[in-house]
């Protein structure tokens, strides 16, 4: 549209003379109406000879287009008018050309209704946050208390007041600007790595990490004692008896040759041949309870680990388990040292032992039994009840067996003392335990050891003391001992 072209009409101005403004506005809207009944259907159509319709422009308002006149035909005073009206129309064009929401904008009388007094447009568009959530809302996931206008910590989508945000292992708060979580428990770093991260039991070191790093470490399978690989290899000092490793707190007792001894064994250890004398009487006597009753009176000596090594050397017919064996069965004939006075403790170590020559004369197929000395009463009485199997085998003429079947045998008689030892009553088998130890009873440490000696007896990884051992071990829970043992003095082996 030509906005020169239009001109500003006013019905209702200061010099009509009409007697109110409801009359004036009741003939205007007559004739409004019939005004239009004149024109064309269509807003492009002509009014009034060709005329274009008007514009409303408000209440009383409306832009029309301006009739053509001759400049000749009107006078300086129209000429003025009219450029005065054609501005104002110019105004009011231009404010309808601008969008929604600036400048002025004509409401119709029938939105007026609808419109709140406190509406208004605002001169900038608004902004709203896509969510609000005022600071009274947060909930301390510690107390359970609001945090108002407090400061706070947010931590997986929970949050704290700070003196709330708390390690779950040691109860402090957590000050510092790293943290470890496990699930949805928050830990000091250090408390988490001592909680997750293994200790070595030797030397109380944190487990290092190896080449991928991973933590490898070594564990007892019995005591699950956990300790860092090289100490199998820096001479860590060892148990004879249970096999722990020592550790830094804990000095063990050196026996002189070679062998260490821990606190808790040396407890119950047996130091010499006459100390050993009631405990080897009693497993006869177990073996007699078992209608294996042995005629032949066979020596028993306690002696050092080189003097047994000396006898095993020099032994044709026995079978033993190395590294360390701690028993013999001795056939042949032969002077020997046995511990004749127990050693005293002098620092970590034993001093002053005092040993006696003995000949060994062979009257029956056994000579001797010989065990060494310093092991707990559990640990010799089954390496007692093993090589006296022995020689009730030999005294009993069972000739030519081959290892798995004689030393197998032989570990099942072990593992049966021990449990009536530990389990008195079991498979109503005579027990020894009235002999007890020196203290004159077992303790739960005692009853711990001979735990782990049956452990090691049945999860022995040898063919003949460990295969051996389960093969005769099932034949005997199977049929019995004395039904096994005939079927090995007929067939030489275990019965199936």
């Amino acid at each position: 549209m030509n906005m020169f072209g239009l001109e500003l009409m006013c019905f209702f101005k200061a010099g009509d003379v009409f007697s109110s403004h409801a009359e004036r506005k009741s003939r205007f809207m007559k004739w409004m109406r019939s005004f239009f009944k004149g024109g064309s259907q269509s807003n492009r159509g002509s009014v009034n000879g060709g005329n274009p319709s008007p514009q409303f422009i408000g209440d009383g308002s409306m832009v029309s287009r301006a009739p053509v006149r001759s400049l000749d035909n009107r006078s300086r005073s129209d000429k003025e008018k009219e450029e005065l009206d054609r501005a104002i129309a110019l105004s009011l064009a231009e404010g309808l050309k601008k969008p929604n929401g600036y400048g002025w904008q004509p409401r119709n009388n029938e939105d007026l209704p609808k419109s709140h007094p406190d509406d208004f447009d605002p001169p900038y568009p608004s902004y709203a946050p896509n969510e609000y959530n005022p600071m009274g809302y947060r909930v301390c996931g510690g107390c359970h208390r609001e945090i108002g206008y407090d400061s706070y910590l947010g931590c997986m989508g929970t949050y704290y007041h700070p003196e709330c945000f708390r390690c779950h292992a040691c109860g402090h708060p957590i000050t510092e600007l790293e943290f470890s979580l496990s699930g949805n428990e928050s830990y000091h770093k250090s408390c988490f790595k001592d909680l997750t991260h293994p200790k070595c039991e030797v030397c109380f070191q944190y487990i290092p990490t190896n080449v991928d790093g991973l933590i490898e470490y070594r564990c007892h399978p019995f005591w699950s004692q956990r300790y860092c690989p090289a100490h199998e290899h820096d001479n860590t000092a060892r148990c004879c008896s249970c096999e722990r490793l020592e550790s830094v707190n804990v000095r063990y007792i050196s026996l002189g040759d070679g062998r260490s001894l821990c606190l808790e064994c040396m407890e119950s250890s047996i130091m010499d041949t006459g100390d050993c004398q009631p405990l080897y009487h009693s497993i006869r006597d177990f073996y007699e309870g078992m209608n294996m009753r042995l005629d032949q009176q066979i020596p028993m000596l306690l002696v050092e680990r080189h003097a047994l090594n000396d006898a095993i050397v020099k032994d044709k017919n026995g079978f033993h388990h190395l590294p360390e064996t701690r028993g013999l069965c001795l056939s042949e004939e032969l002077t020997i040292a046995s511990v004749l006075k127990r050693p005293r403790i002098g620092g970590n170590r034993f001093v002053g032992m005092r040993t006696r020559h003995q000949k060994l004369t062979r009257r029956c197929e056994v000579t001797a039994i010989l065990v060494l000395y310093g092991l707990p009463r559990l640990l010799t009485g089954s390496i007692l009840a093993h090589e006296l199997m022995h020689g009730w085998l030999r005294l009993n003429g069972y000739r030519n067996l081959n290892p798995e079947v004689e030393e197998g045998i032989c570990q099942v008689l072990a593992y049966m003392w021990l449990e009536s030892e530990i389990m008195p009553g079991l498979k109503n088998m005579p027990s020894t335990s009235s002999s007890g130890s020196k203290k004159g009873g077992k303790s739960r440490a005692d009853n711990k050891l001979g735990e782990f000696f049956m452990h090691q007896i049945h999860n022995d990884a040898s063919p003949a003391y460990g295969g051996g051992f389960r093969a005769a071990n099932t034949a005997v829970n199977k049929y019995g001992l004395r039904r096994t043992l005939d079927h090995i003095r007929l067939t030489g082996s275990f019965p199936v």
